[in-house]
């Protein structure tokens, strides 16, 4: 089946007769990764990412966790994410999602995001679609690791304040790696398997279609959530690891006092024994 004929049956379509066709895409993050190896629901769209032709919609599949839903009827799709859950590790409860829709303008020039209105599209081909799909997961991804990283920040908060207002830091040096734990897995995220930066493989065989990732772009404001995320992850690595410095120091410092006063207490006991002999 052409991706042209999604427009017709399965789309979500407005009930007057002259509006324009839309497609409803719903982007869910089941969890940290989904192995899409050998999995076979449809035709092969793409292979970078697994793309699969389902019923008469498009499925998605991202290995970083998301899949993307196109022009799916809710039954459909709910057939799919459980076809996916054995291929799903360290899966989401509840999932991560966001959705979209995507509106056939008929004219290329035309091609555009209305801010909180649907994606204009000259044709719901598979390369516009996939251009979607990547976007939208990618800002599905963000998401999540915006909310892990706020969590975080509300973690450090009190121990930064207690701080500054006391002269004290916190004795739990478990909880300081754990956040710089924490940090660690977001940047990795963020940089190895996301790759928010990257465009898309499909551009390299469409260049023409790199205005319209450009516009989507825009729209999830990727660039700009991720050099955010990265500012943020910055500082609670700075943080954390200053504060873990610091808690160090004062028990190398306990530790210091500790064999000093030992010694003190040996030489003492010295003495004593000397002067116990001499009488």
């Amino acid at each position: 089946m052409n991706a042209d004929q999604l427009t017709i049956g399965t789309a979500a379509t407005s009930s007057k007769q002259d509006a324009a066709p839309t497609l409803r895409i719903r982007a869910l993050m089941l969890g940290d990764r989904i192995n899409a190896s050998g999995l076979e629901i449809g035709p092969i769209v793409s292979s970078m990412p697994a793309a699969f032709r389902v019923h008469a919609g498009l499925a998605v599949i991202f290995r970083y966790g998301v899949v993307v839903l196109i022009g799916l009827l809710p039954s459909e799709e709910k057939v799919l994410i459980d076809r996916l859950k054995p291929r799903v590790t360290g899966e989401f409860s509840p999932y991560e999602e966001e959705t979209a829709q995507a509106q056939l303008c008929h004219d290329e020039n035309a091609e555009a995001i209305q801010p909180g209105g649907p994606i204009c599209l000259a044709k719901f081909s598979d390369d516009r679609l996939l251009l979607i799909a990547d976007a939208l997961a990618k800002s599905t991804s963000l998401a999540r690791d915006e909310r892990r990283v706020a969590a975080v920040f509300d973690v450090i908060e009190p121990f930064a304040r207690k701080l500054a207002e006391q002269g004290r830091t916190p004795r739990q040096r478990k909880g300081m790696l754990q956040l710089i734990g924490n940090a660690l897995l977001v940047q990795q995220r963020v940089a190895g398997r996301v790759a928010v930066a990257e465009k898309p493989d499909v551009l390299w065989e469409k260049p023409e279609l790199d205005r319209l990732y450009a516009r989507l772009e825009d729209e999830y404001e990727l660039k700009e959530r991720l050099d955010t995320l990265e500012r943020k992850l910055t500082a609670v690595s700075t943080t954390a690891n200053a504060l873990t410095d610091i808690i160090d120091t004062q028990r190398s410092l306990r530790l210091e006092v500790a064999v000093v006063v030992l010694i003190v207490i040996e030489v003492v006991i010295g003495c004593i024994q000397i002067l116990s002999g001499i009488h």
